[in-house]
């Protein structure tokens, strides 16, 4: 249609109406995504000055005037203003080519406009009483640095115990892993274990790789060649994580890796990589709580899990003795939170940004609560850093103004085919982790086409199933090494944080993960069968090692090394109230015999350093 007395505009007009609350709401909003290129105006001022449409009309729908003299009304106009006003011109290219989509728009559109006071107060409650475009420039250029801080930690902790886990002196060479693997698989290795340690796995190289991962933080934290940086931390940890065998096998490391994926579309897609992290935070508290409930666990089922937790996981910080005298009750009303957090909670980041910020809050006090009472090293740091990303630039802003943001680019100015891989690229990891979410708890059985997309993408951890705690531990054992020279006095090698003398208070590790700590916590659970490598922990410690007894706390033997060594199995259990006040122990244990022989070193020793 052609408006009469249009020719004089310089730009298109917006019509709306002044008296409605919505219609103002919805106005700012656009007015800040299209700026000086549309003209606003209430139909109060502007209706008598362009007659070609009644005043009725005009309350009806909104009203778009071009110079052209076209006019267009209701969705069409909105879906219109977005496109000329350098918005997001998707919406507009689909009305027109899709007749079925126009009319289901413009049908939403008038029975929007039938109901603009309630949707009014519904929009209020989701998205705040100013709308605005959802900004995530600067929140991503803040993640990438609290990014930066954890790549840190990660690669700096797995340089001080490298040498000692899987160095040439260490408990699991990764040269001889390579080598196996090599034996086995052929050229296919290369696809199946992608590692620059292929090139060589000696302890001097898998230093440099740690080292060289610390120094590309440091880039990535002080926002220098940021977009080269991303990829090159992604496969230097990648690397390790190959090379590291149990000792890398972690949540937190696939974490780390999907969360490396995902950061090389922030530099220049932000709001589509800021999407994707809360898909990832999604999935990975959805399927924390899913494989609680599949698993049939008694303890989650009957609320009594914590009751065990806090006593009984890997290694627990001194805060987790105080929160295992709490009341039953409030033990049980712990886990009613935990679901709540990890089934219901991870809906709400699928919704707008008030829902979201609530999410956010809920999920960091949950990561905090945990932090705070049990050592997972870098692990609740991460999550913590992707619950920022369900914030935008409008909540950060008025707390981080004096931060300038380089500009890092964006899609809009993104060449055409940068932007087609991205979308392949997108399409790719969203198939692949609604897989891994359909597969949660291992309800479902993949087929044949599934398997093969999983397996041959499972070795980068583009995408990754999660899920911690599924059944509860309910007892405590602890694998506790020493040694002796004559046979009959024993003395214990202490490690740094996991339970070993019950007078040691819990110590606090964030955000170094002692890696040998941990592995042992699994250990203690299994056969010593399933564990040869508890072997190579003693025969370590007979050769005195200097990298092996490197990783631990306390060597009994500093001169010279025993003759004897064994790994001693005990329960663990936290004393009580008035037992520590007794005692002063922390933990009261008991011994349950050997857990791997008593190995004698019948030659002389020379001390290997």
């Amino acid at each position: 249609m052609v408006a009469s007395g249009t020719a004089e505009l310089d730009r298109p007009l917006l019509i709306y109406d002044g008296d409605c609350e919505f219609c103002r709401y919805c106005v700012d909003y656009a007015r800040a995504i299209t700026g000086a290129a549309i003209d606003y105006r209430p139909l109060q001022q502007a209706a008598s000055a362009f007659p070609v449409f009644s005043e009725q009309d005009y309350r009806a729908s909104i009203r778009l005037l071009e110079p052209d003299g076209s006019t267009c009304a209701g969705a069409a106009a909105a879906f219109r203003t977005l496109e000329l006003g350098g918005g997001n011109r998707g919406w507009s290219r689909l009305y027109r080519a899709s007749p079925a989509f126009a009319a289901v728009a413009e049908w939403t559109y008038h029975r929007v406009a039938q109901h603009r006071a309630g949707v009014y107060r519904v929009c209020r409650g989701l998205f705040g009483p100013v709308l605005r475009p959802a900004r995530v420039d600067l929140t991503c250029w803040i993640f990438l640095r609290l990014l930066a801080l954890v790549y840190l930690a990660a690669f700096g902790s797995l340089a001080a115990q490298a040498p000692g886990l899987i160095g040439d002196q260490g408990i699991l060479p990764s040269a001889d892993f390579l080598r196996a693997v090599a034996a086995e698989f052929g050229p296919e290795r290369f696809a199946l274990f992608p590692s620059l340690l292929w090139l060589d796995a000696s302890t001097a190289t898998i230093l440099s790789l740690c080292l060289a991962g610390c120094g590309l933080s440091l880039c990535l934290l002080f926002d220098r060649g940021t977009r080269w940086v991303l990829p090159c931390l992604y496969l230097l940890y990648l690397s390790l994580y190959h090379g590291g065998q149990r000792f890398l096998s972690y949540q937190w490391d696939i974490l780390l890796l999907e969360c490396g994926v995902l950061a090389m579309f922030l530099p220049a897609f932000p709001r589509l990589g800021a999407w994707l992290y809360r898909w990832l935070l999604f999935r990975f508290m959805l399927q924390s709580g899913l494989v609680k409930l599949l698993s049939g666990d008694p303890t989650w089922r009957d609320y009594s899990a914590l009751s065990y937790h806090f006593e009984t996981q890997p290694l627990p910080g001194r805060l987790a003795w105080y929160a295992n005298q709490l009341p039953d009750t409030v033990l049980q009303a712990g886990v009613a939170f935990t679901f709540l957090v990890e089934l219901i909670v991870p809906f709400l980041i699928l919704m707008p940004r008030r829902p979201r910020q609530l999410a956010a809050v809920l999920i960091a006090f949950f990561q905090l609560a945990i932090l705070g009472t049990g050592n997972y090293n870098f692990f609740n740091l991460l999550t913590l850093c992707l619950c920022l990303l369900l914030l935008d630039d409008q909540c950060l802003r008025s707390r981080a103004s004096s931060i300038s943001v380089r500009d890092t680019g964006s899609a809009g100015r993104a060449a055409a085919w940068s932007q087609w891989l991205a979308g392949i690229a997108c399409a790719v990891y969203l198939g692949l982790s609604v897989l891994l979410l359909g597969f949660t708890g291992n309800r479902a059985v993949p087929g044949p086409t599934s398997r093969a997309l999983l397996f041959w993408s499972q070795p980068w951890h583009l995408a990754n199933g999660y899920g911690l705690f599924a059944v509860m531990t309910t007892e405590r054992r602890e694998i506790v090494f020493e040694g002796s020279r004559d046979g009959e006095s024993w003395l214990a090698y202490e490690l740094p944080y996991k339970p070993g003398d019950p007078h040691r208070a819990p110590g606090w590790a964030i955000p170094h993960q002692p890696r040998l700590d941990w592995q042992l916590w699994f250990a203690a659970l299994q056969a010593p069968s399933q564990n040869a490598w508890v072997g190579r922990v003693t025969g370590g410690l007979l050769r005195d090692s200097g990298p092996i007894t490197a990783l631990f706390e306390h060597n009994p033997f500093p001169e010279a090394p025993p003759q004897y060594v064994r790994a001693s199995l005990y329960r663990y259990h936290f004393t009580t109230g008035a037992e520590r006040r007794q005692t002063g122990a922390w933990w009261r244990r008991e011994y349950l015999g050997e857990y791997w022989p008593t190995t004698a070193w019948r030659l002389p020793v020379e001390r290997v350093r």
